[in-house]
């Protein structure tokens, strides 16, 4: 038996909708445009003689992804349930994730490539470490689609995936930490209310790289296991393994470049982390555990080209309640809190924490109908918010 959340605005999807057909079909394949952002850069970089385009990957992120947002919209539309076995069941939704990994294993041997032997100045290599950062944090995103499915391929590919950003305990902590106490006080990756992104980054590192490392062992305090199936010994191992090969290979010049791209790669995960739960919270059952995770517990973004481009990682409403679901079925719901914008302009905004105070706060406390005892308050300023915001 099914025990897939399905909110009552869900319902009516299983109406005949025939023929039906996926209208983005051919363009998810757009996400692998991606990882290739090294490749762009160099080009138009070689083209016009202008250094600033290896800055290209903050370009697309920050600027461009937006104003396409801004001229695109978003689109609320769903696939009907009844299509949903069949669509999951589609090789093509796999092959066009699975595409992502070679490109973003290229753009890293060419990044390493250039810092070694192009005679470039020294914004234009940072440039390009930045550049090789977004690939690498959407990379993470890539991995956290493909962790989530029971396939082994796709699992290892996540951990592969994983590799270039150093962040392999993502695997362990994501999928049996972050899924189980979501939207809670115990979550190092639920940012709360009136915690800026600077407070927060530091605080979701430590404490997931803990909790990953914890819940590892605890697994295997449970019958008998070997070390090679430690997972996040492996999932390091790999990373060390890469970063070593390339170093061999171009030398230690690199080195600085491949530890700032993975410090970016795996800033952008949290600063999407960040956006993704900010102030909300599971309210505890009279038996004192916490309600189960439905879309109210995550922000959601309907935004259509960073959706297409990120395996619609801003429906996170419907992945959160349905964790199992693939990109390509997954929902929007009209319970689900709204982000302004797409996750582009929002990591931008989220940078400036007074600014995100001041957009995001309010919406915090409209989602709670005013009754801000309700939200997911950071312990420092409980007692501002709750004098502020206290109901007369």
């Amino acid at each position: 038996m099914s025990t897939e959340f399905v909110p009552d605005t869900a319902r009516g999807n299983d109406a005949p909708q025939h023929p039906w057909r996926d209208r983005k079909r051919y363009l998810w394949p757009l996400a692998t445009l991606m990882p290739a952002m090294p490749f762009v850069g160099a080009g138009l970089s070689t083209a016009t003689a202008w250094a600033g385009w290896w800055w290209v990957g903050p370009m697309i992120l920050f600027v461009i992804l937006p104003g396409l947002d801004l001229v695109f919209g978003a689109t609320d539309d769903n696939p009907p349930e009844s299509e949903r076995e069949r669509l999951e069941a589609d090789r093509y939704y796999r092959w066009v994730t699975y595409l992502f990994i070679p490109i973003q294993y290229a753009s890293l041997v060419f990044s390493c490539w250039v810092w070694a032997s192009w005679d470039l100045p020294w914004h234009a290599d940072l440039g390009l470490a930045l550049t090789m950062g977004v690939v690498s944090g959407v990379a993470i995103n890539t991995a956290h689609e493909l962790g989530h499915k029971r396939e082994d391929v796709e699992r290892w590919l996540s951990k592969i995936a994983l590799a270039s950003s150093a962040y392999g305990h993502f695997y362990v902590e994501h999928n049996r930490g972050h899924h189980v106490r979501v939207a809670t006080p115990e979550d190092p990756a639920s940012s709360r209310l009136g915690e800026g992104f600077w407070m927060f980054l530091p605080r979701t590192v430590w404490g997931s790289l803990r909790s990953s490392w914890h819940l590892e062992s605890k697994r295997r305090s449970k019958g008998s296991h070997t070390p090679f199936d430690h997972e996040i010994g492996v999932a390091w191992a790999m990373t060390v393994v890469l970063f070593l090969a390339l170093v061999v290979a171009f030398g230690p010049v690199i080195l600085p470049w491949l530890i700032l791209q993975a410090f970016v790669g795996f800033s952008l995960l949290e600063v999407v982390n960040y956006l993704e739960h900010y102030g909300l919270k599971r309210q505890r059952r009279e038996d004192g555990r916490y309600e189960r995770t439905d879309p109210r517990h995550s922000w959601n973004a309907d935004h259509t080209v960073s959706n297409l481009l990120l395996y619609q990682l801003q429906r996170h409403s419907d992945h959160h309640a349905n964790p199992l679901r693939r990109y390509q079925t997954l929902r929007h719901f009209e319970e689900s809190p709204q982000l302004p914008s797409g996750y582009g302009s929002m990591i931008v905004v989220a940078l400036f924490p007074p600014v995100w105070r001041a957009m995001m706060d309010r919406k915090v406390l409209a989602h709670y109908d005013g009754d801000v005892t309700l939200a997911n308050i950071h312990p420092r300023r409980r007692e501002q918010y709750l004098s502020r915001y206290a109901r007369t």
